[in-house]
């Protein structure tokens, strides 16, 4: 394909490219709702049942760079088209599921397949969206990536309410199967997307990375068993395994993470502020419905009609965002959206305690729209600069950080809620006790935003002093 397509060609494209950021975002957040269904359904425990939600971040945090460096190496169209494939016949396997082990590893499949529904879309959208509306794509990805993550659990809880668990991974199997069929369709091939110089991906990096995430997962996991010495060990052994995969990054041909990609001041500030950001984001759909529940008295159709307030917002913000990233420039509009982020943050501390439930949806109409801000510029911020041969990589290495963030969330903050219940835990627990532990919560994670904003303070600050001289 030579040239841009025009422009009704290139508005399908994003649809199909968009269809896969809400896809594989979807598949993050739709099991959590499942988690108590499944402890009844195969008599488990809750920190066995949680691996039917890590096994597919893990493996979506470790394939997703391979996966942007198999679309360099051997088309990203033709990835893509594999990547959605994969995701809907692990779907159907996770809806006929006989144990949890076998869900358990449809959900490893499923990761695989969600990673380059992840990494994909934006090394695509370079080659056939113009550089001047790269920004308002990116604002499009980053809606459709925070629609899925937040409208998850609300949707989820609806289909596994009226039918069962199972409903939830065949509504992703049939999507992915319509997705399949029109990315197809529409997603030309292009000669010119395969890096002839590419080397192989790197396993060996992989290996290792794969066994610092899954260390880090068991390490992070609540449950009776896991004590906090044992936790200590784990954390220890994913901190041992990081290092010999940073000598090992250090060390080869072709690595999986290029550290000179993390020691460029602007990209690898870029990643980090990522990570930094993603954390809340998870935290707020993993530990909101609990003070929802516990602390305001929410029903669980109320609950589902509040968080609801997140992806309508997103809905709502997320193009405009990247717009303004093209038009103010991408680095003012990430400083603006940490600002209003960090300032989101402090009011879900503060304003449902104050307010009830209108301070609660006062605080995301609020935090949302900063979100997006971040999401759009960053990522425009990270991919401009990139030459052709590295778009998949760098997308993949967002992805990455991204997922290592929602990770985090999605442990280490529900830990920190946790201590500060107390030890009785949150059902014997009053409704004072519970919004307590979430403001300390909720401030903390204000903290590490305000620390994502002075990083990229410091990092404007340089560049206008270098600017200058």
């Amino acid at each position: 394909m030579h040239g841009l397509p025009g422009k009704q060609t290139t508005t399908l494209i994003l649809m199909a490219l968009a269809g896969a950021m809400l896809l594989a975002s979807l598949g993050v957040s739709i099991a959590t709702v499942a988690l108590p269904a499944l402890t009844r359904d195969f008599n488990a425990t809750l920190p066995a049942v949680q691996w039917v939600m890590l096994a597919y971040l893990i493996t979506i945090t470790v394939a997703i760079v391979l996966a942007g460096k198999l679309g360099d190496l051997i088309g990203h169209r033709r990835v893509l088209i594999v990547g959605l494939t994969l995701f809907m016949l692990a779907s159907g396997l996770c809806a006929a599921a006989p144990t949890l082990d076998m869900l358990v590893l449809g959900r490893v499949v499923q990761g695989v397949g969600g990673a380059t529904l992840m990494a994909l879309p934006i090394s695509i959208a370079h080659e056939f969206v113009a550089k001047e509306r790269i920004g308002s794509a990116m604002g499009l990805f980053g809606t459709m990536s925070a629609i899925g993550t937040a409208l998850g659990p609300s949707l989820g809880g609806v289909l596994i309410g009226n039918m069962g668990w199972r409903a939830a991974f065949i509504m992703l199997a049939i999507l992915g199967a319509g997705l399949l069929i029109f990315a197809g369709r529409v997603i030309p091939a292009v000669t010119s997307d395969r890096s002839p110089s590419a080397a192989s991906p790197d396993w060996v990096g992989a290996t290792l990375l794969t066994a610092t995430l899954i260390l880090y997962g068991l390490g992070t996991v609540g449950g009776d068993s896991n004590t906090a010495m044992r936790s200590t060990l784990l954390l220890v052994c994913a901190a041992g395994a990081l290092v010999l995969f940073i000598r090992v990054q250090s060390r080869v041909p072709s690595p999986l993470v290029p550290l000179a990609h993390l020691r460029d001041p602007l990209t690898g500030t870029a990643l980090l502020m990522n990570l930094l950001v993603s954390i809340p984001m998870m935290a707020t759909l993993v530990i909101g419905p609990f003070f929802l529940s516990f602390g305001l008295g929410l029903s669980e159709a109320g609950i589902g009609l509040v968080m609801a307030v997140g992806p309508l917002m997103a809905a709502v913000s997320g193009v405009p965002a990247g717009r303004l990233a093209d038009r103010i420039g991408a680095q003012r509009t990430r400083m603006a959206g940490l600002i209003q982020t960090t300032l989101g943050l402090i009011a879900l501390a503060y304003f449902p305690r104050l307010l009830g439930v209108a301070g609660y949806i006062m605080a995301l109409v609020l935090l949302t729209p900063g979100f997006q801000l971040f999401l759009a510029a960053n990522s425009t911020v990270i991919m401009l600069g990139a030459s052709q041969a590295q778009r998949g990589l760098l997308s993949g290495l967002l992805g990455l950080s991204r997922n290592l963030g929602l990770m985090t969330g999605a442990s280490l903050m529900s830990g920190v809620f946790a201590m500060a219940l107390g030890p009785q835990g949150i059902a014997d627990t009053a409704a004072d006790g519970v919004a307590r532990a979430f403001t300390i919560t909720f401030v903390i994670i204000a903290g590490i935003c305000l620390l994502a904003l002075t990083l990229s303070w410091c990092i404007r600050r340089a560049q206008s002093k270098q600017y200058g001289a």
